[in-house]
């Protein structure tokens, strides 16, 4: 089955003010003028999500956040829900990210790692929000180096999955999205071997497919992320599995992004 790819910029806590946010949208808007056959997506941090909807209108490029809460309203301070990002004209949301969960690929200090409590459980919650607010789910997997190293890479993404979509019908699972990203490759310039990167988006399917079956495993697009450059993004896209990225520091120049764009249309 063709799948359309999807190449998404999580520009994570940075171009935050309108002026960078704009600038930024308005270059890549330009920069990917006239490609066709592939899903081009940006999620500026919260503050800039309006500036940046502007920036887009009218273009091919899609509106992403970062995040989102599983409530729709309440007490819950400093959340932001699926509801107000569909109105902010958000259409993909990334939930699960390492980051979020506390894996992270570069170190952190132990007392700061505690601030992030994601889970599986949160993760899933998070993910059937979001499809209830009619968002499109961008589910983050991935192993730690000790795990990787351990030969658990395989139980990890897997059970990360399974994990994120338990309760999620089949009409629903269609609507996915799943990211694998290795954490020991996000940020520090290390990046799977292309083959690899291609096994473990396997494995991804393969669960899907284990859970829902062959429709929903073929239509499902699985993205690979993890310092994709213009300099590999070719070989990791043309890989059977590789449906696209999610694109991290590239995702900061507006070239670059497009460059990886071009090697995915």
């Amino acid at each position: 089955m063709a799948r359309t790819p999807i190449i998404a910029g999580n520009w994570k806590m940075n171009k935050g003010t309108a002026a960078a946010a704009s600038a930024l949208a308005q270059e890549v808007v330009t920069a990917i003028e006239g490609k066709s056959g592939v899903t081009v997506v940006v999620c500026p941090p919260y503050t800039v999500l309006h500036t940046v909807r502007e920036a887009v209108t009218g273009s091919s490029v899609v509106l992403g956040a970062q995040d989102a809460f599983w409530k729709a309203t309440g007490a819950y301070t400093s959340q932001i829900s699926g509801e107000m990002l569909k109105d902010a004209g958000v259409t993909y949301v990334i939930l699960g990210h390492s980051e979020t969960r506390g894996r992270f690929g570069v170190p952190e200090p132990e007392e700061t790692v505690k601030h992030y409590g994601e889970t599986d459980a949160t993760v899933n919650l998070k993910v059937k929000a979001a499809i209830a607010a009619g968002l499109e789910p961008i589910i983050c997997i991935g192993e730690t180096l000790d795990e990787r190293e351990g030969g658990k890479t395989d139980l990890v993404v897997s059970s990360q999955v399974a994990g994120a979509i338990t309760g999620v019908t089949s009409e629903k699972a269609l609507r996915l999205v799943f990211a694998y990203e290795p954490v020991w490759a996000i940020g520090t310039g290390k990046v799977c071997d292309a083959t690899e990167a291609n096994r473990v988006c396997g494995i991804v399917r393969q669960t899907v497919r284990s859970l829902y079956g062959v429709e929903v495993a073929d239509s499902v697009r699985v993205q690979y992320g993890g310092s994709m450059k213009p300099d590999n993004a070719a070989e990791l896209l043309s890989q059977p599995h590789i449906d696209g990225g999610l694109i991290g520091g590239a995702s900061l120049k507006a070239a670059d992004f497009a460059a990886i764009v071009d090697a995915a249309a």
